[in-house]
């Protein structure tokens, strides 16, 4: 419902543990409801030493599902380990976890997918790039929640293993 209410860029004290269970449980249901053989493990580590901070919850919001929502995307696809002969099947699994570092608060989402790789890496958070098929995504997640981030005096970054994940700071 704070999604679709009117965003009127105001700050509030959000608890940011909160935002990231209830965004994890939209996204993993929003998901199996769209597909009902779609099925990931998935986890949230919330640090609890972590107080409300001031953020705009519904742009804070709109970046932890963007980044969860490919993750799970991500998780599903087949990783370089997976060939059709090699025996390995793995659970798509998705990973949030919030930590206080300093006077900052970090948040991390992890997917076991195939990873990003090199040659896009720059890439990823320009307007319109996708690499998923026609009709699928418009190229418009990282680049939004980037704007978003910085706009609220962060940084958002990829770390990626090819063949094995891709973590979002």
């Amino acid at each position: 419902l704070q999604h679709s209410r009117n965003n009127n860029g105001q700050k509030e004290l959000t608890d940011i543990n909160a935002l990231c269970d209830e965004y994890l449980l939209l996204s993993y249901h929003g998901l199996r409801a769209k597909d009902k053989t779609f099925n990931a493990k998935f986890e949230l580590a919330a640090d609890s030493s972590i107080e409300k901070i001031n953020v705009v919850p519904q742009d804070i919001g709109r970046v932890i599902l963007n980044l969860i929502n490919n993750a799970f995307y991500a998780a599903a696809l087949p990783s370089a380990k997976e060939l059709p002969d090699s025996g390995i099947n793995k659970t798509p699994s998705v990973w949030v976890s919030t930590k206080k570092e300093g006077t900052k608060i970090l948040i991390r989402v992890k997917d076991n997918g195939p990873g990003v790789p090199k040659e896009i890496i720059d890439k990823i958070f320009q307007p319109f790039f996708t690499t998923k098929p026609t009709g699928q995504g418009t190229g418009l997640g990282l680049s939004l929640s980037y704007d978003i981030v910085k706009a609220h005096g962060g940084e958002l970054k990829a770390e990626t293993k090819r063949g094995e994940f891709a973590e979002f700071v």
